[in-house]
């Protein structure tokens, strides 16, 4: 497919993004990632119904979703027993993270070789500041294919992008001509996208908002920018004002490079319910290991150690402990684990175990001797 296939402005020339008087933002979004990462690698996956996590029995969560089977209405965080229901035929592979993250830091330091100004969101999406750089004719719209292009070259994956004057626009633009499209929003025609953009598509309203906002009659951009603040507020709190913000299509929020993890973590969902403490722990070190592993290589370290457990019928429940000192070592946070596994309710078999690393410090900033025991 080539990664410039799909090349449209959002009701005039893409040449006009040069006169935003703010910021030049850009939103790339990988298509599909996981499953094209893995239609890439596996020639006999491709344009196949493909999931990405889970497996053919039903057991865990669509991690990702291709786009042949997208149109049996299958999405990513559905469970895969509603996936297999929709597409009998679907195929399912296991998640292979250590290579979508060498994938992701290819594609980053793509980005980073037209701008500092980075912002990754996760693995396959990212903001990009583009203001002031003249190369490409200073055009953001040109930069964007060059980006697409060069990610494609390097990687045989295509990526949408987005491309607007703030951030909140630039996402939404993202997702307009997916997969393998760009779309350009100037200040000239955001009023009128917006207005007629249906709640449901602004990033930060989810859906138990949407559908609060519908019971007051409001339905599109035009009808929030028509609700007063004063009412969002009241209704919403702070995020009332948010919402009459892009309502009116204001974004201030600046490109943020180095974007501050508050967690790092992992999990994984078993093919069978588990009971046995041991084989439990195997598991739960195994993803304390890989959270660890991400953990050290964004250069951090975690003070407060927390264990996820789901049981088989889908409740869940945490148990956490804080040390003085950050965890030095995933070693370190075997004790701990063992203990707060013994602190978990056993009424029923176990189908899903995380670990989780949060109140992070940089690695730079430990001076001190670990105290392991938190004593």
């Amino acid at each position: 497919m080539n990664p410039t296939s799909q090349n449209t402005a959002i009701g005039s020339a893409a040449a006009n993004d040069h006169i935003a008087p703010q910021r030049k933002i850009i939103h790339i979004d990988m298509d599909a990632f996981y499953a094209s990462v893995e239609q890439r690698d596996f020639p006999e996956l491709r344009g196949k119904p493909l999931v990405v996590g889970g497996d053919p029995s039903g057991r865990g969560v669509v991690a990702a979703a291709s786009y042949e089977i997208r149109k049996f209405g299958v999405r990513s965080a559905m469970s895969c027993y509603e996936a297999k229901k929709r597409c009998p035929d679907a195929v399912f592979v296991r998640p292979r993270f250590e290579v979508y993250r060498s994938v992701s830091q290819q594609i980053r330091q793509v980005m980073r070789g037209l701008t500092d100004l980075v912002e990754p969101l996760s693995l396959d999406e990212a903001y990009l500041d583009v203001t002031g750089i003249s190369d490409y004719q200073g055009s953001a719209t040109l930069m964007a294919n060059h980006l697409r292009a060069q990610i494609y070259a390097q990687t045989q994956l295509t990526a949408s992008a987005g491309v607007s004057f703030n951030k909140m626009l630039a996402k939404i633009a993202s997702d307009i001509h997916k997969p393998n499209g760009i779309a350009v929003i100037t200040p000239e025609q955001a009023d009128a996208f917006i207005s007629a953009l249906p709640i449901e598509r602004f990033h930060g309203i989810g859906k138990a908002t949407a559908k609060r906002l519908h019971d007051m009659g409001i339905h599109t951009g035009a009808d929030l920018k028509k609700t007063p603040v004063a009412t969002l507020e009241h209704l919403f709190g702070k995020r009332g004002h948010f919402y009459s913000e892009i309502a009116h299509g204001r974004d201030n929020r600046p490109v943020k490079p180095q974007r501050q993890h508050k967690s790092v973590g992992s999990e994984t969902t078993f093919k069978d319910n588990l009971i046995q403490t041991e084989r439990l722990l195997v598991e739960i070190f195994a993803q304390n290991a890989d959270a660890f592993a991400q953990l050290r290589k964004k250069g951090r370290l975690g003070h407060t150690l927390t264990l996820k457990i789901k049981y088989a019928d889908f409740q869940q429940i945490t148990r956490s402990h804080t040390l003085n000192t950050p965890f030095p070592t995933a070693d370190s946070a075997h004790y701990w684990l063992e203990k707060l596994l013994a602190d978990v309710p056993r009424h029923l078999p176990i189908r899903l175990v995380g670990v989780t690393y949060s109140n992070l410090v940089a690695v730079d900033a430990v001076n001190s001797q670990p105290d392991l025991f938190g004593l």
